[in-house]
């Protein structure tokens, strides 16, 4: 069984048993989430689709920390103009494992 979630904004395929990386959400080591936004279910087969969202099902999951993405490098320059800019960026991302869908 899996699901389709709308977390921060973004779709997000969820299978319970399954970690996920979602952009960082407030909250503390072990504490439960719950994410109410289900777009999609499919039970061995069986679709559900929302319109927009499916109701009566919820993902319950439980975060195990925060961490940060690979870094990313953002590179600027003007041609024969001697401008040069380089940074980096690593995105903060929560580790979160999903407990139940239902």
């Amino acid at each position: 069984m899996y699901a389709i979630v709308e977390i921060a904004g973004q779709q997000t395929k969820v299978e319970a048993g399954r970690f996920i990386y979602a952009n960082k959400l407030s909250g503390n080591d072990g504490d439960a989430v719950e994410f109410t936004n289900v777009l999609l279910t499919d039970d061995n087969g069986t679709l559900t689709v929302g319109a927009p969202f499916v109701s009566g099902v919820k993902v319950v999951g439980k975060i195990l920390g925060n961490v940060k993405g690979d870094k990313v490098i953002v590179f600027k320059k003007k041609r024969r103009k001697g401008y040069r800019k380089k940074n980096g960026h690593r995105q903060h991302f929560t580790k979160v494992l999903i407990e139940s869908i239902g």
